[in-house]
């Protein structure tokens, strides 16, 4: 789901780059995360769900790229 979501932002041009500030034009590595918490009885309780991706600016010369799990907070 938040793979459908960066690539919408991305065609929708809401994803500015920090740097040049004009539109992101690419991603890559996009990867969903867990992070699990174990108990001794072997109980696995999930506690977060995260996604990863690798934001390219992709304008000109601007060579910006940025791994980030906040990407959230770029979108307009």
């Amino acid at each position: 789901m938040s793979e459908k979501v960066i690539k919408e932002a991305i065609e929708n041009e809401k994803m500015a780059c920090p740097k040049c500030k004009q539109p992101i034009r690419k991603y890559e590595k996009y990867a969903e995360t867990i992070d699990a918490v174990r108990d001794g009885f072997n109980i696995q309780e999930i506690d977060s769900h995260a996604s990863r991706v690798t934001l390219l600016c992709g304008n000109g010369d601007c060579n910006w790229k940025d791994r980030t799990e906040y990407w959230e907070d770029m979108i307009d």
